[in-house]
């Protein structure tokens, strides 16, 4: 093959990144390209600045070997077309990927190649398991189970890792392919994590380092002893493969539990692959209850912050502040809203796909749809009484004081305590709001 073009998506990373290996492997020349899509920018202001941190270390990476990478902006499908068709390409490389989004995208560019006389060649990358690699018994369909895919994920046999181009050559003329990568935009979140692989492995290296305590103290929210590394993940720029590798290779009780949530995230990949309308209609349709949406105060209080729980105050103030919450709070919050004010999930998980610059529909729709009991859980009336949360994960209330600054002077665990919660207001706190679920937990 002459030339390829590399059409980069959520895989922005030059380590172990298959479409990019094979058509260095196998074209003389090759285009590494990434197109701003209307349709997908501007959803997350967020999102968007990580990923213009991401394409600009990405870029840098490229030129290190000797290439660049071609920025246009437009339709997806269009802009890498005609990107081809000017490189002379006789084929398009990419990451497989799984959304409904993306589907759709990867159908018409396999149309569009076969066009024009191209081919299309799609590679794994964004998750460590290919989604459908494993199946149920019977061979078709999807898990819907976790404990049962876990079993078959870690007896799969994993793809090997492949290393960075040395080298990349562009074809002549390249540089009249593209224009120039815009500067990042502000985002919304001021203490937001920068993006990029270099970044990425940085925060992988010393995460490793303390990974041994992960199994202990992943759910401790005051100590926050989690990896970080989800938005990385989520723009591809570390490879899931090779965090879950380098987790295995250090071992212990704290790896394996890490390593076991890669595969949570996996999971979540291939329910999606297999119900791509994930994230508006409920997986379990009986289990979507008659939602309220006559409390448009409520759903503000709870996205701003201000419910007067302090625990769910303190994930949603982390959310506006980082881009990110803390696992455990995340499943807090999402309880709150859903189980005991009774509304929409799709209300909540929409916040949260403003905000959060790890979110993708895979793992944010199918964690929400979990919680609020449309989704996989097996126990889908479960419910997270946030008091009881609160005491048992951050029972010294450091996590809430550090974020909830109206409570910052309240004493120890008094910030828990649910008869004082009433007489916050001097301090210019807000009352609990009313639980329109069975019963006002927090209250009790």
């Amino acid at each position: 093959m002459k030339t390829a073009v590399v059409l980069f998506t959520r895989d922005l990373r030059l380590h172990d990144q298959p479409a990019l290996a094979a058509a260095c492997a196998n074209a003389e020349h090759v285009v590494p390209l990434f197109v701003l899509d209307p349709a997908l920018l501007g959803r997350s202001a967020n999102r968007d600045r990580f990923l213009h941190q991401a394409l600009a270390d990405l870029r840098d990476g490229l030129r290190e070997r000797g290439a660049d990478l071609v920025v246009r902006r437009g339709d997806t499908v269009a802009e890498t077309i005609t990107v081809a068709r000017q490189a002379e390409a006789d084929g398009i490389a990419l990451s497989h990927d799984v959304t409904g989004f993306a589907t759709r995208r990867q159908d018409r560019l396999r149309a569009e190649a076969e066009r024009h006389r191209m081919s299309l060649r799609l590679f794994p990358g964004v998750t460590v398991l290919p989604p459908g690699e494993v199946r149920p018994g019977g061979g078709s369909g999807h898990y819907r189970v976790f404990s049962p895919y876990f079993r078959a994920w870690e007896a799969a046999t994993w793809r090997d890792e492949v290393a960075s181009p040395r080298t990349i050559r562009l074809p002549p003329g390249a540089e009249r392919l593209g224009g120039a990568l815009p500067d990042p935009p502000a985002g919304e979140s001021p203490d937001a994590a920068e993006g990029g692989e270099t970044e990425g492995r940085r925060r992988l290296k010393n995460w490793l380092r303390h990974i041994d305590a992960y199994d202990d103290q992943h759910d401790a929210m005051a100590d926050d002893d989690t990896s970080r590394l989800s938005a990385y993940l989520r723009f591809g720029c570390l490879s899931p493969l090779a965090v879950a590798n380098a987790a295995r290779k250090v071992g212990g009780p704290g790896a394996a539990a890490f390593v076991r949530q890669l595969c949570w995230r996996d999971f979540y990949y291939q329910v999606t692959a297999g119900f791509p309308r994930i994230a508006r209609q409920p997986m379990r349709p009986a289990g979507d209850r008659n939602w309220r949406y006559d409390d448009a105060h409520a759903l503000e209080a709870w996205q701003t912050g201000h419910t007067g729980v302090p625990i769910v105050d303190a994930g949603m103030r982390q959310l506006m502040a980082e881009g990110w919450m803390h696992n455990r709070a995340r499943l807090i919050t999402a309880a709150l809203l859903t189980k005991h004010l009774r509304l929409d999930w799709r209300a909540g998980q929409d916040w949260f796909f403003r905000w959060l610059i790890d979110g993708d529909v895979p793992n944010n729709s199918g964690n929400w749809q979990w919680v609020a009991g449309t989704g996989n859980d097996t126990r889908p009336h479960r419910r997270f009484n946030p008091i009881r949360q609160a005491q048992r994960y951050d029972p010294e209330g450091d996590y809430v004081r550090r974020y909830v600054t109206e409570l910052a002077g309240v004493p120890g665990a008094d910030v828990h305590q649910p008869w004082r919660l009433g007489d916050f207001a001097k301090l210019g706190y807000p009352p609990p709001l009313e639980s329109h679920g069975d019963e006002a937990v927090w209250l009790r």
